[in-house]
């Protein structure tokens, strides 16, 4: 049993449409994510969630908005880093990032899917926190599994690689055979998040240069090219930050670049 203390942090993110509130829910046990379109989705905000396993394994899970679109416009943008900087703010002090769930509908890669994959696991976190893959729309497959097998290798194609995978559905309103693999869905889920969910490991909080280095990555997905006084004047109105410690964050990024 997991000490009652310990309580780690998952990030799931994906496209509207891939069923990451169901997956919250299928996780849960219970209905805790509300299910509905939201009509102010705002890039990279962020709603928390806390889950208890029956063996006493605790989790928050942070449902973040990713990108709609492979490409933002200037106030997504600006809104972006707004919200990274909150987000990162508050699981530093929570004890970091433990785990990114990636949630996608059985399909094709689409361009979207990849960028959300860029932002969240090579932007956001800099590659540093496990990435499990949750496949979800699968309940008229043979085997759920199979998809992973016909499948994989494309993802591998198209750079989106991870440290396990979880073949779901994640629908509840199924009955017969597909209700039952909804019940297994479950303990795949959670199978997946115990075994890369690691609580002895420390989660990621971001480090020195990490808020710059994130800025000039993010900076490929936009249309334009944002100007230098637009974020100084986000990070010090929104974030908190005081001028001279903006502009060394410009200047970082400048330097990257």
């Amino acid at each position: 049993m997991a000490p009652a203390s310990l309580t780690r942090n998952i990030v799931i993110f994906g496209e509207t449409g891939a069923g990451k509130s169901s997956v919250i829910n299928l996780m849960a046990g219970q209905e805790i994510a509300h299910i509905s379109p939201d009509s102010h989705r705002c890039t990279l905000h962020w709603t928390e969630y806390q889950i208890t396993f029956e063996n006493g394994s605790r989790y928050k899970v942070f449902d973040t908005v990713g990108l709609e679109e492979p490409r933002l416009q200037t106030g997504e943008y600006l809104s972006a880093i707004t919200n990274a900087c909150g987000l990162v703010s508050t699981l530093k002090e929570r004890g970091g990032v433990n785990l990114l769930l990636f949630c996608i509908r059985g399909g094709r890669v689409t361009e979207t899917m990849q960028s959300n994959y860029r932002l969240f696991f090579e932007f956001l976190c800099e590659e540093k926190v496990p990435l499990a893959l949750v496949v979800t729309n699968l309940e008229r497959e043979t085997r759920m599994e199979d998809w992973y097998t016909r499948n994989g290798c494309y993802l591998e194609k198209y750079n989106i690689r991870s440290a396990g995978h979880a073949c779901i559905t994640a629908a509840q309103l199924l009955d017969g055979r597909h209700r039952d693999k909804y019940e297994a869905s479950r303990g795949v889920l959670r199978g997946v998040v115990e075994a890369h969910c690691n609580g002895s490991m420390e989660g990621w909080t971001g480090g020195q240069g990490w808020l710059a280095s994130f800025i000039s990555k993010l900076v490929e997905f936009v249309v334009g090219r944002p100007k230098k006084t637009d974020i100084i004047g986000i990070l010090t109105k929104r974030c908190g930050m005081t001028k001279e410690v903006a502009r060394q964050v410009v200047r970082q990024m400048q330097d990257e670049n």
